[in-house]
């Protein structure tokens, strides 16, 4: 599986907060967190990246096993 093809999508609400969703077309998986004001952004979406190119990896495993 690809972790090259994770798309990101930065979302602000109505209420001026921020939902970073990350997702991958070929698995359909998706990831989705509440931004907190107080941390960079930046650094926020390399943990969520890091996370779920863990999770594609992972399904990628069980998929193959």
């Amino acid at each position: 599986m690809q972790t090259d093809n994770i798309q990101i999508t930065l979302i602000r609400l109505q209420d001026g907060s921020r939902l970073l969703r990350l997702s991958e077309p070929e698995t359909g998986l998706a990831l989705e967190r509440a931004l907190n004001p107080n941390r960079s952004v930046v650094r926020q979406k390399q943990q969520l990246k890091a996370l779920f190119q863990s999770m594609i990896q992972s399904a990628g495993v069980l998929v193959a096993a």
